[in-house]
């Protein structure tokens, strides 16, 4: 009903800027001295013009558009219907005069016909383009409230939907002040009426300058390395900071805030996120029984999250733990409901449940993400790492190889590479464990080595904000030492493309770009929490904790790379294995797990591993 009186009303208004239009074209033609026969030529073009501009209007579209979010394709649309709606007037006007020249010259004036359409879309599009003029400016001005002055890094299609949000908003966000933008030619010039200031160089002098608030990077297509100079450019002139976001980033749902938000630190990793094909994935996983060790934790539950994006036959969670189980389940139930969900809590050291399962649901795929990865706590219970990372990875393996499970995916981590943790040294007899089977298996056996997840449990981010939130100290256990980095996205999704490229036996790696210094992402951490490193919140250098290494690596010295059809994805090229040896190790380990010693540990993984504890960097803690 609403849209129907609307309708109405703009078709009414319509008519009359026709009929305006019609006698205007007239007038001006005849210089203001419409001779007396010329009067009836007017009256029919009015008519004829009346009916046929409104006709037209309607099939283009014209009465069912938001003006006031008006934009050139508006503008063409327009242009094209007032167009075909003057040809059309002419042509009636001079039909009809051909169906009267027994008693009438009929026929409309060339000129008056040009008069016309140029009259038309100014009018028509006048009325229109009235809305947005409104819309953007006869609310600009201040309100209780928007003393805030902002300024936008980004004079681009993201800072002009930055400084639009503000601007809808009645500035009580903020009022934008001008635009920062590195590219020379944009310098002095004006985007909505707001100058830009300078480059990123000049923030600094502008934020003094202009007594700026607060400062909005709108540059999503930035890389980590520019972002992070812009933040600390920031944080040194004490404003507080937000950053926006990529339109596709709302859109695919990955953010689903406001899209202006605050800075967060995977916008510091210092690289591109890396993005796959997964829409590859749907090639082997639709329609399988689908396993996934460790459901319930960081990466597994991502996994599950994209996993039942392409439906598969049943999705089956596998965990220890009851309460993580429980809820990844009711996330997946609630938001994706017509797939087959199944929970199974599961030790993977229990062969006979193990074989039970694999056996009653026949898996096709299974991502194994099911591991003790905690360096230190594995330093001092060494057997259970052994037990649950070698042993209940050759568990899931054998079971996988009887059933012909299709593809098995296993994740293992960069301190699986020249390892001096005993957390890494069983990643790394785990790669060469499903190595091995994969040489006698019918089942495509692949690994997936990547480095520190962003967010996960038991990674830095979420420790620094609780002790930040404690008021610190925030610990680091060096100053020197650096990690690679990446998102919990990434991850998921490099383990899942990996099961797509999987020919069988390859151990696959990200490109994760350049390592990240501790120190320097705790110093972010507090900056953007607020606080000033040192002043606020302190830095306590605690020490290199058992195990650790000031820096990760890769690639082991005998493995190179080759490269795969995605650019950011690498396989190592194989080791010679040892399958005697590492049924050597399993073999010692069913049988005397639980009683085996820490120096027992050491010896039976340097077995598989020769240089394993013989040749301890300075840079690792005994």
């Amino acid at each position: 009903m609403l849209f129907r009186k609307r309708t109405l009303i703009l078709m009414l208004i319509d008519a009359m800027l026709i009929n305006l239009a019609a006698f205007g074209s007239f007038y001006l033609r005849f210089e203001g001295d419409i001779p007396p026969g010329s009067y009836q030529i007017y009256y029919h073009t009015a008519v004829a013009g009346t009916i046929l501009y409104i006709a037209v209007f309607y099939v283009f579209g014209l009465y069912n558009r938001l003006w006031q979010y008006a934009s050139t394709g508006e503008l063409l649309s327009i242009i094209y219907a007032v167009t075909v709606g003057t040809g059309g007037t002419a042509a009636v006007v001079y039909f009809y005069g051909v169906a009267k020249a027994a008693s009438l010259p009929f026929r409309m004036p060339h000129s008056s016909a040009v008069l016309l359409w140029l009259a038309m879309v100014f009018l028509i599009g006048g009325s229109r383009f009235i809305w947005r003029i409104l819309q953007e400016n006869a609310f600009d001005r201040h309100v209780p409230g928007s003393q805030k002055q902002v300024l936008i890094v980004g004079a681009g299609d993201a800072g002009v939907l930055a400084a639009r949000e503000l601007k809808n908003r009645n500035y009580r966000e903020g009022r934008p002040i001008g635009f920062i933008d590195d590219d020379r030619a944009k310098q002095k010039l004006h985007l909505l009426g707001i100058p830009v200031l300078g480059t990123r160089k000049d923030i600094a002098r502008v934020v003094k300058g202009h007594n700026i608030d607060e400062v909005i990077i709108a540059m999503p297509s930035a890389s980590g390395e520019s972002v992070r100079e812009i933040v600390q450019i920031c944080e040194k002139s004490g404003v507080d900071l937000k950053i926006m976001p990529g339109v596709y980033d709302i859109i695919s749902g990955d953010i689903n805030v406001n899209p202006i938000r605050q800075v967060q630190v995977e916008d510091l990793l210092g690289r591109e996120p890396v993005c796959v094909d997964l829409e590859e994935v749907a090639g082997y996983v639709s329609g399988e029984t689908v396993f996934i060790t460790g459901a319930g934790g960081s990466i597994g539950s991502e996994i599950c999250r994209q996993i039942a994006k392409f439906n598969p036959g049943k999705l089956v969670l596998l965990g220890h733990g009851e309460n993580s189980i429980f809820d990844i389940e009711q996330e997946l139930r609630a938001e994706r409901p017509g797939i087959d969900y199944i929970t199974e809590i599961l030790d993977i050291k229990d062969r006979e449940k193990v074989c039970l399962l694999f056996d009653r649901y026949k898996p096709g795929v299974v991502f194994h993400a099911a591991a003790h990865k905690h360096v230190p706590l594995m330093e001092k219970n060494p057997e259970e790492a052994l037990k649950n990372n070698v042993l209940g990875t050759q568990n899931l393996a054998e079971a996988a190889d009887r059933v012909k499970v299709k593809t098995f995916v296993s994740i293992s981590t960069d301190k699986a590479v020249n390892p001096t943790s005993i957390m890494g040294a069983t990643k790394r007899t785990v790669e060469l464990l499903i190595q091995s089977l994969d040489l006698r298996s019918q089942t495509k056996f692949v690994a997936v080595r990547f480095g520190n997840v962003l967010g996960s449990r038991g990674s830095v981010i979420p420790t620094f904000k609780r002790q930040i939130a404690n008021g610190g100290p925030v610990t680091v256990t060096h100053p020197d030492m650096v990690r690679y980095f990446m998102t919990i996205p990434e991850a998921t999704q490099l383990v899942i493309q990996a099961g797509a490229m999987a020919q069988g036996g390859e151990i696959f790696i990200l490109d994760m770009g350049k390592p990240v210094k501790i120190v320097d992402l705790a110093k972010d951490l507090i900056r953007l929490s607020g606080f000033e490193p040192e002043v606020d919140i302190k830095i306590q250098f605690t020490g290199i904790r058992p195990g650790e290494k000031l820096y990760e690596e890769l690639l082991t010295t005998e493995e190179g790379t080759t490269s795969t059809k995605h650019s950011r994805i690498f396989v190592a090229k194989p080791n010679v294995i040892d399958v005697k040896l590492l049924e050597e190790l399993t073999h010692i380990v069913r049988e005397r797990g639980s009683y085996l010693t820490r120096d027992e540990v050491i010896e039976l993984l340097q077995t598989v591993i020769p240089t394993f504890r013989k040749k301890t960097p300075k840079a690792v803690a005994k």
